[in-house]
């Protein structure tokens, strides 16, 4: 056996009743699959639904949780009425995962849950993440993290297992396309997911929309531009019709966090 795949699941012997914080993605399915394999009904997964999550997503993560048999609660979120999160600084995602968080601890708290566990991987750890600070404080463990996991690592597993989502594409809340230092807002949320389900229903699978406010920064990977290129007049005609101005190809190509960039810099003009 996969000496860290061992290593998980006597994380998961050691543990009772859990409560797993469930986005629908790789990493979440895959520890939660996990999960339950050793705990069995002792594990519930949680989704809180909120204007930064899109629909789509929404709809994929209670379709996988259906197919493979999970228990889950869904929960509203509130951080759209927190200041600290609508000023967007490079703390944004510290306030978000706070408020998610204390919305876990409550509801383990009144059922009895005795862990709380997120899908952090080992490679969380070399980006900007503040929210990793949210969990630590609010006793949240990441157990993908301990065992060591890379994102790598765990789409190879979760193909053996024969997950449904193994190979989808990364993804982040709605918020992380708004530049630091521009007010978080429902509209331009709702720019953005409008704008982004047009690229997926061209059949783009990886890719985010920049929101620069007239402008629309479109990240894509390169191998892929010559498709943008072919759908260019409907993209543009599309962007314009959601209220962009401007629709831009980022030639440095997809990355994630790429707001994550002018870190440095935000604050120092």
């Amino acid at each position: 056996m996969n000496p860290k795949m061992n290593h998980l699941q006597n994380i998961f012997s050691s543990m009772d009743k859990v409560l797993i914080a469930y986005s629908g993605g790789v990493d979440s399915t895959f520890l939660v699959k996990t999960a339950r394999d050793v705990l069995g009904d002792k594990v519930t997964a949680v989704i809180v639904i909120s204007p930064t999550l899109p629909k789509r997503e929404l709809d994929e993560a209670r379709k996988i949780a259906l197919k493979l048999g999970i228990q889950l609660v869904e929960m509203e979120s509130q951080e759209m009425a927190l200041p600290d999160f609508l000023a967007n600084t490079p703390q944004r995602c510290y306030f978000c995962k706070d408020h998610l968080f204390n919305l876990l601890k409550n509801y383990a708290d009144e059922n009895n849950f005795h862990h709380i566990l997120d899908g952090s991987n080992a490679d969380d750890l070399t980006d900007h993440r503040p929210g990793q600070q949210a969990a630590r404080e609010q006793g949240v463990r990441s157990p993908l993290q301990e065992a060591g996991l890379t994102k790598n690592e765990i789409r190879e597993l979760a193909r053996d297992m024969d997950l449904p989502n193994w190979d989808k594409p990364s993804a982040a809340c709605l918020s992380s396309r708004i530049p630091y230092g521009i007010e978080i807002t429902p509209s331009l949320l709702k720019d953005i997911e409008e704008a982004e389900d047009f690229l997926f229903k061209l059949g783009f699978r990886q890719l985010r929309v920049r929101h620069h406010g007239e402008l629309a920064r479109i990240e894509i990977p390169p191998e892929v531009f010559d498709q943008v290129m072919g759908n260019r007049s409907e993209i543009i005609k599309a962007f314009e019709a959601i209220g962009f101005s401007y629709t831009v190809l980022d030639l440095k190509g997809f990355r994630s966090g790429s707001m994550n960039e002018v870190i440095n810099s935000y604050g120092s003009k």
